[in-house]
C-alpha cells in the first residue's frame, strides 16, 4: 500500500505508480519456422468480412401529409443548422444544406444559405459554381447572372469562373454580353490561353477585324515567341502573306531587343529565338514553292547565321551548327545550288576553324555579300557611319551583334600586323556535324577527292574519335584497304590508348584472313602502358585466338593476363575454356570420352591453382572464393557421369550471419549486417589447438609423477 506522503492532489490523491499505464509485455516467438498450412491475405479478409455484423440503417419514413413534411423539414433543418454551428468552416456542409433546400423546392431558402455560405468563405470558388449552377439549372437566368458579375469582381484571377460565365451568355445567344465580359476579363491581363479562347470566339462568329485587333492586344501583353508564330499561323490562314511576313519580322526584332546583353559585343538571346526564326524560315520557303522567293529565304537564313553563340559552350554551338547544316540542305535540295551549297559548307569550315576570328570573318563575309567590294573598304564603311546597312536589310542586326566592335578593332589589328587570315598556329574549332554533312555532300556529288580533303582536314586540324570511325566507314564501304590501314594508323597514333580502335583494326585484318597481321596488332596493343578498356581487349584477343583454332596459345594467353591480374572473372573463364577446348587433338587419346577426361582435368587445374592463390595470398576475398567454388561446382554437376561433385563439397563454406559497426565523421552511426564465409580449415584449426594444449598437458603431467 503507497504511503499518502506520496500521493498527489492532481492526480486525485492516487500515486504516479498507480496511474502508470502497464502494457502487456510482448510475447517472444520461439519457433520461427514457417506453419506448414500457410494463409493468405486474401484469406483473410475474407474471413473478416463473413464475421462482419450487418449493417444496421434507419427504416424508410414514409410522409403522408404537410403535417409530417413540416415535421421532417424542421427536423433536417436543426440538424444542418446544429452542424454548421459545430463546423462552420466546412464548406461542404453548407453545400449539402443548400442542395437539400433546392430539392425541397424552398429557393429562398437556398439562396439564404449559399449567402451564409459566402459570408463565411468567399475567396473558395467552388461556392461560386455551385451557387450559380442551382441558378442555372433552375432558370433563374438574371440570379445567376447577378452570381456570376459578384464572383467574377471579387475573384478575376480564377480564369473558370469567366469561362463558365461566358458559355452561359453564349448558350443564351447574347454574343454582345459575352464579348463585354471578354473585354473585362482582358482588362486583368489574363494568360495566354484566355488570349486564345477570346480569338477563337470570335472566329466563330467570322469577327477576322476583331481577332486580327484581340492579336496584337496579345502579342503587345505576351510578347513570347509561341505568340508571334500563332499571329502569323492566323495570318497566313487568311491568306494574308505581307501580314505574316511582318508579324514574323516584328517578333524577332522583339526577341533581339529583349536579349540580355552581357558584354559590348556579345548578346544571349532567349531559348525561344531560335524557334522563331526555324518558323520564319519554314514560311518563307512555304512561300518561295508558290511565288519563288529564294532569294527572301537567303536572307532569313543568313540573318539566323549571324547570331553567333555568345560562349564556347558545346549547347550553343551545336544549335548554331546546325543553323548552317539546315542552310546547305536548303541549296542542295530545295534551290539545286550545289555551288551555293559548296560555298555555304566552306564558309562555316572556314568560320569556325578559326574561333578567335569568327566574328571578324562575319563582319567581312556579310560585307562581301552586301556590296561585293574590298573587306576593309566595306567593313571601315560600316564603322564610320553607314550604319544604315542594318536598317536597309529589314533586321536590327547591331543587336543581333553579328559584327562588333571588338571583331573590327581586332581585324584593324591583325590588318596592320599582316595577318589577313590566320595561320595554323591559332586555335582550332572544327565541329564534327559540319566535316560529316560537307563530306557527305561531296559523296552525293561523286566528289571522292573533295570529301577526302575535307575529313583529312578535320582529322588534320581536330581529331575526333567519331570523324575517324566515319572515314574509316566510308573507305571500307569504298574498299579501299590500304586507306583503312592507314586511317587506323593514325587513329592510334592519336589515341593509342583506345582500345576499340586496336580490336577494330585486328577485326579488319582477321576479315582479310591476315591472321599474323591481326596476332601482330593484338601484341602491339596489349603492350601498350595505359588502356582505356583493357578486359575488352584481352578478351578480343583470346576469341581471336579461339576461333582459330590455336589452344597453346590461348593458354599462353590466359598464363600472361594470370600475371597482370587475379580478378575471380579470369580465373572462371580460364577454366570454361579448358572445359570446352574438346576440338584438340589430345595425343595418345584413343576415343572421345578420353579428350573429355583431359579436357575435365585441366579444368580442374585451373580451379585447383585459384583456390590455392585466394586460399594463401588473398586470403581477405572469401566472397569471391566461395562464388569460385559454387562455379567449380556447378561445373562438375554439368559434366554428368564424367563430373565428380564430391571432390567440391567438401571445400564449400558455411555462411554465417555477422554483425559489425558502422563508423561515418561522427562516430559510430550504428550496426549492419553481413555474411561470413568460414571454409573448413579454419574451423579445424581451433580442434588442433585444444588437442595440442591437451597433449602437452598430459606431456608435463608425466613427467612431474616420474
Amino acid at each position: 500500500m503507497s504511503s499518502a506522503k506520496d500521493a498527489d492532489p492532481s492526480l486525485g490523491y492516487l500515486t504516479r505508480k498507480d496511474t502508470e499505464v502497464k502494457l502487456p509485455r510482448p510475447t517472444r516467438v520461439k519457433n520461427k519456422t514457417p506453419a506448414p498450412i500457410q494463409i493468405t491475405a486474401e484469406q483473410i479478409l475474407r474471413e473478416a468480412r463473413e464475421r462482419q455484423e450487418a449493417e444496421i440503417r434507419p427504416p424508410k419514413q414514409k410522409i403522408t401529409d404537410s403535417t409530417e413534411l413540416a415535421d421532417y423539414r424542421l427536423r433536417k433543418r436543426k440538424e444542418f443548422e446544429d452542424l454548421i454551428r459545430r463546423v462552420r468552416w466546412n464548406i461542404s456542409v453548407w453545400i449539402k444544406y443548400a442542395q437539400w433546400e433546392e430539392s425541397q423546392k424552398d429557393f429562398n431558402r437556398a439562396r439564404s444559405v449559399w449567402e451564409r455560405a459566402l459570408e463565411v468563405d468567399y475567396r473558395n470558388h467552388t461556392l461560386w459554381l455551385k451557387y450559380a449552377e442551382v441558378e442555372m439549372k433552375n432558370k433563374f437566368i438574371n440570379h445567376a447572372r447577378n452570381v456570376w458579375d459578384r464572383a467574377v469582381t471579387l475573384l478575376p484571377r480564377v480564369d473558370q469562373l469567366w469561362y463558365k460565365y461566358i458559355h452561359m451568355e453564349e448558350m443564351l445567344g447574347n454574343v454582345a454580353g459575352a464579348r463585354q465580359i471578354f473585354e473585362r476579363w482582358m482588362s486583368w491581363m489574363p494568360d495566354q490561353q484566355g488570349w486564345l479562347s477570346y480569338i477563337k470566339f470570335e472566329l466563330r462568329y467570322n469577327e477576322i477585324e476583331r481577332a486580327r485587333g484581340i492579336f496584337e492586344r496579345f502579342v503587345q501583353c505576351h510578347p513570347k515567341v509561341s505568340a508571334w508564330i500563332r499571329y502569323a499561323k492566323f495570318e497566313m490562314k487568311n491568306g494574308e502573306v505581307e501580314r505574316a511576313r511582318n508579324s514574323l519580322r516584328r517578333g524577332a526584332r522583339r526577341q533581339s531587343v529583349l536579349g540580355v546583353s552581357t558584354s559590348l559585343h556579345w548578346t544571349i538571346y532567349p531559348k525561344g529565338a531560335e524557334d522563331l526564326y526555324r518558323k520564319f524560315v519554314s514560311f518563307e520557303k512555304q512561300l518561295e514553292e508558290s511565288v519563288g522567293s529564294k532569294e527572301r529565304i537567303r536572307e532569313v537564313y543568313e540573318r539566323a547565321i549571324a547570331n553567333v553563340p555568345p560562349a564556347e559552350e558545346k549547347r550553343y554551338w551545336q544549335r548554331y551548327i546546325y543553323l548552317w547544316i539546315n542552310y546547305a540542305l536548303y541549296e542542295e535540295l530545295d534551290a539545286e545550288d550545289m555551288e551555293r551549297t559548296r560555298d555555304v559548307y566552306s564558309s562555316v569550315v572556314w568560320c569556325l576553324e578559326y574561333r578567335p576570328f569568327s566574328m571578324i570573318y562575319l563582319g567581312m563575309f556579310v560585307s562581301d555579300l552586301w556590296e561585293g567590294a574590298n573587306y576593309a573598304a566595306n567593313i571601315d564603311s560600316l564603322f564610320l557611319g553607314k550604319i544604315d546597312v542594318f536598317v536597309i536589310l529589314g533586321v536590327l542586326w547591331m543587336d543581333a551583334t553579328w559584327i562588333s566592335v571588338r571583331g573590327y578593332l581586332d581585324w584593324r589589328r591583325c590588318k596592320e600586323m599582316g595577318m589577313h587570315k590566320p595561320n595554323s598556329s591559332q586555335e582550332v574549332f572544327i565541329c564534327k556535324d559540319m566535316a560529316f554533312s560537307a563530306a557527305q555532300f561531296e559523296i552525293r556529288q561523286l566528289n571522292l577527292t573533295g570529301a577526302r580533303q575535307i575529313l583529312g582536314n578535320a582529322i588534320g586540324k581536330a581529331p575526333k574519335d567519331k570523324i575517324f570511325k566515319k572515314y574509316i566507314e566510308i573507305e571500307l564501304q569504298l574498299g579501299n584497304i590500304d586507306r583503312c590501314r592507314k586511317l587506323y594508323e593514325k587513329y592510334l597514333e592519336w589515341s593509342p590508348e583506345n582500345c576499340y580502335a586496336w580490336s577494330k583494326y585486328a577485326e579488319l585484318e582477321r576479315s582479310l584472313s591476315e591472321t599474323e597481321r591481326a596476332r601482330s596488332i593484338f601484341e602491339l596493343a596489349i603492350a601498350q602502358p595505359a588502356l582505356d578498356m583493357p578486359e575488352l581487349l584481352w578478351k578480343a584477343y583470346i576469341d581471336f585466338e579461339i576461333s582459330e583454332g590455336e589452344y597453346d596459345r590461348t593458354r599462353h594467353l590466359y598464363e600472361r593476363l594470370l600475371d597482370r591480374t587475379k580478378h575471380l572473372k579470369v580465373w572462371i573463364s580460364y577454366a570454361e575454356f579448358e572445359a570446352s577446348a574438346m576440338e584438340e587433338v589430345v595425343e595418345g587419346a584413343d576415343s572421345l570420352e578420353e579428350q573429355k577426361r583431359k579436357c575435365i582435368q585441366n579444368a580442374r587445374r585451373v580451379f585447383e591453382k585459384a583456390i590455392n592463390y585466394f586460399r594463401t595470398s588473398a586470403p581477405e576475398l572469401k566472397e569471391e572464393r566461395a562464388m569460385l567454388l559454387e562455379e567449380w561446382l556447378n561445373m562438375e554437376s554439368s559434366f554428368g557421369e564424367l563430373g565428380d561433385v564430391g571432390l567440391v563439397q567438401p571445400k564449400l563454406p558455411k555462411k554465417l550471419k555477422k554483425r559489425r559497426p558502422i563508423t561515418s565523421e561522427d562516430g559510430l552511426a550504428g550496426m549492419e549486417e553481413f555474411t561470413d564465409y568460414v571454409f573448413p580449415e579454419e574451423t579445424q584449426a581451433p580442434n588442433l589447438k585444444i588437442l595440442e594444449a591437451a597433449y602437452r598437458w598430459k606431456k608435463q603431467k608425466i613427467s612431474t609423477e616420474d
